[in-house]
């Protein structure tokens, strides 16, 4: 039974793991009367979900804090009832009671990333005056209790989509909070994924995104109790009718199995760009880090997957001044990425995260030097991404047609390497991959001509005519 309509707005933190959670949470409240708002002041619940990857990350979330009881107070000075506050994500995993003390009085709800399945009833909970924190690792499956999305939200939500596949992680790098605050490494079942993606294609969804902390850990079990790694799930998503791209996100480059890589070579649905952090380019470096592989491990790992995919782009993830790291050490992770030559990366100064061995380690690097080092490396990512940019003009690429253009009688859409494109085209094209012809590269787009109009056609045939265009 609907309840009478009430207002959500969430504020998302972080990864696009974050991004799918806040989706599953408004999809958790639909059916409670809950509909999402753009506008947090009219909203009747406001929840942060949060992120505690970045640095001073609780303390953006204490600020944030601050403002929304001084908007709740301005409400309710103005007779209105204000708005219930909630911290959901990392930051609330971690720091469940400090949030409780530092912000009394200013939060109805603290629960972590297992427990938003629950929301409704830690709603209820909370009506009752007391602040309900809820960061307990629970032993039932999250992802059975939550309902799916109706066909007009996922339509609303656009052609692509989040699909988280696997949680938590099991390597336990030093510089890292996950373990602690999203736990072992779990995997949802096969049939409880393909279910979800069945749901999500026939919304009209054309590229799926899957998501883990390490998501080619993945190893669900399927109705038979047989282990099912990424590739297999790879390949059984490719046959979802109207399931054109596959995507994965973030991968370890310690679980990239022979069966993975031989699904890159056979499923043309598996887009040709590959996110695989690596976070420095030095031995010893990567040993403080607990990384559990050496350069020379990562550079075979990137040779296997040229060897079946040439035409793969790498993206990647770069810490700078990790403690004890010299200058040398920040020279080998310029060079590997020089010797990947990386078609895009996400850079970032190392910070300390209370908790992990990291923060407890000598020789640790000035912010001045690891300020520095990052302006380095982002120079040098800045014109390895310029340089593949110009790397794809006169080729003709299949472009995912996503939306109208800012101008009249232009279409934007993406590439299979996530670059965003824009092309003159009529509306109906929305929601059909055309070959297209790059023209021009940007800073942060290309733009191009459609060789000819492609119907709504399989993968396959649209890489054929591709190929055609080309020869």
């Amino acid at each position: 039974m609907t309840e009478t309509p009430k207002k959500l707005f969430i504020k998302t933190y972080g990864c696009q793991m974050n991004v799918y959670d806040s989706d599953r949470m408004a999809d958790a409240l639909a059916p409670h009367g809950y509909q999402p708002t753009q506008v947090m002041e009219e909203a009747d619940l406001v929840v942060l979900n949060t992120c505690h990857i970045r640095e001073k990350a609780s303390e953006k979330v204490f600020s944030e804090l601050g403002r929304l009881r001084e908007l709740r107070e301005e409400a309710r000075a103005a007779g209105g009832p204000g708005f219930m506050i909630g911290v959901a994500g990392c930051v609330a995993q971690a720091e469940g009671d400090e949030i409780v003390r530092r912000a009394k009085g200013s939060v109805d709800l603290v629960f972590g990333p297992q427990s938003y399945h629950r929301l409704p009833e830690l709603i209820k909970r909370a009506h009752n005056g007391a602040t309900i924190v809820e960061t307990d690792f629970p032993t039932e499956d999250k992802f059975e209790h939550l309902p799916a999305a109706s066909r007009e939200v996922t339509l609303a939500r656009g052609l692509t989509a989040f699909l988280t596949v696997q949680e938590g992680c099991d390597k336990f790098c030093s510089f890292c909070v996950v373990p602690y605050t999203r736990g072992a490494e779990v995997s949802r079942p096969l049939e409880q994924v393909l279910a979800e993606a069945h749901n999500l294609a026939a919304a009209g969804v054309r590229d799926l995104t899957l998501l883990g902390q390490n998501v080619n850990a993945y190893h669900g079990l399927d109705t038979s109790g047989r282990t099912v790694g990424l590739g297999e799930l790879c390949r059984r998503l490719a046959d979802i009718e109207g399931l054109a791209r596959i995507r994965y996100t973030t991968s370890h480059p310690l679980d990239m199995t022979d069966e993975l890589l031989a699904a890159h070579r056979d499923v043309p649905a598996l887009m040709p760009y590959l996110h695989m952090p690596v976070q420095s380019g030095s031995d010893r470096i990567l040993a403080a880090m607990n990384r559990r592989h050496t350069r020379a491990d990562y550079m075979r790992v990137i040779e296997r997957i040229m060897a079946v995919r040439p035409d793969m782009a790498m993206s990647g993830d770069f810490i700078v001044g990790f403690p004890g790291e010299t200058d040398a050490d920040f020279e080998e992770t310029l060079s590997i990425a020089r010797e990947v030559n990386y078609a895009s990366a996400y850079t970032f100064k190392y910070s300390t995260r209370p908790g992990t061995p990291g923060a407890t380690m000598d020789d640790q690097v000035p912010e001045a030097k690891k300020t520095e080092r990052l302006q380095r490396l982002n120079d040098q990512m800045t014109g390895q991404m310029r340089a593949f940019g110009q790397s794809v003009v006169g080729r003709v690429l299949p472009v995912l047609i996503e939306k109208k253009g800012r101008m009249p009688g232009q279409v934007g859409g993406r590439s299979p390497y996530l670059q965003a494109v824009h092309m003159e085209g009529p509306e109906r094209l929305i929601g059909t991959i055309q070959p297209v012809e790059i023209l021009a590269a940007g800073n942060n787009s290309i733009s191009g001509k459609i060789v000819t109009v492609a119907e709504p056609k399989s993968v396959s045939v649209i890489e054929s005519q591709v190929a055609m265009a080309q020869a």
